[in-house]
């Protein structure tokens, strides 16, 4: 560890916190620097960022499996030394080798993940494998993973380096190893008949995992049809509204046609009878004036 390394206290923090389940992390992250507020470990406690899944679980896999860590990691240390000087069919088997190691492993981690409340995906799985591999090929890597304290995966080609320290909570502290995990003594065993196949409930049990996630998602599109259909209801009725409103005004303008027609019928009348009143009226008038115009002729 370098001069400039945390602190204890921080380390210790970051241990704990980076141990948690992944869920829990935020939360107890951010109560743990309140109430360091005041200090100098509030803000660097703040600051910790909180893992990717991949790196939660081999974080996990270094608390609970450390001897499987140690173990890829020395033999990993081991085969950069024997790759030396090796031929191509030599190095071709090498990384069968590595490979199989690490795909053991990994199929521990998904499997201890699992006992811990997380089902790890394929692609999850695959970021693990590749975090183990970068252990194996890379010494900086190695340390990262040994310390428990990665927050994203890692990846090597071995070629290039491997910016390990960018990929640790607290990069100044590459030398630090996380303490393992000691599960609790078990309880004295009672004999208990048919134990079930562990394998056969660990099946079950993702099956089961597999089946909620599946029911959730329809569960979350049966709400969303629901919500459309009641859009589409509210319209529907707000459409049927309109179209009675239009029926009622179509049936007034209706009855007020018939009202002006009998009007338009009377005023017709009366117009006819005015014309013929205004035509008796003149017939009348020329009679008289043809009377005068005699009498003073």
């Amino acid at each position: 560890m370098s001069d400039d390394a945390p602190a204890p206290e921080l380390l210790d923090i970051a241990a704990e916190l980076y141990g948690l389940p992944l869920t829990d992390f935020t939360p107890e992250r951010d109560a743990r620097a309140k109430a360091l507020k005041g200090t100098s470990l509030a803000g660097p406690v703040k600051a910790l960022k909180k893992p990717s899944t991949a790196a939660w679980v081999v974080n996990l896999l270094v608390r609970y499996e450390t001897e499987q860590v140690e173990q890829v990691i020395s033999v990993g240390a081991l085969l950069r030394e024997a790759q030396t000087g090796m031929d191509a069919a030599q190095l071709r088997e090498l990384t069968k080798q590595r490979r199989q190691l690490t795909a053991a492993v990994t199929t521990r981690a998904r499997g201890l993940a699992r006992e811990h409340g997380l089902r790890v995906t394929e692609a999850v799985a695959t970021q693990v494998e590749a975090t183990l591999t970068a252990a194996m090929i890379d010494e900086s890597a190695a340390r990262a993973v040994r310390s428990g304290l990665l927050v994203a995966a890692l990846s090597a080609t071995g070629v290039d380096d491997v910016d390990a320290a960018s990929a640790v909570a607290l990069p100044d502290a590459m030398g630090f190893e996380v303490p393992e995990v000691v599960p609790p003594p078990p309880e004295p065993l009672r004999a208990v008949p048919d134990l079930p196949d562990t394998a056969a409930l660990d099946e079950a049990r993702e099956a089961l995992a597999e089946a909620e996630s599946a029911l959730s998602e329809a569960e979350a599109e049966r709400d969303k049809a629901t919500a459309a259909f009641k859009d589409v209801e509210a319209r529907s009725l707000q459409v049927k509204s309109e179209i009675e409103d239009l029926r009622r005004r179509l049936a007034d303008l209706e009855a007020t046609a018939l009202e002006v027609e009998d009007e338009l019928t009377e005023a017709e009348e009366a117009r006819d009878s005015a014309e013929t009143a205004v035509s008796d009226a003149a017939a009348a008038r020329d009679s008289a004036a043809a009377e005068v115009e005699r009498l003073e002729g």
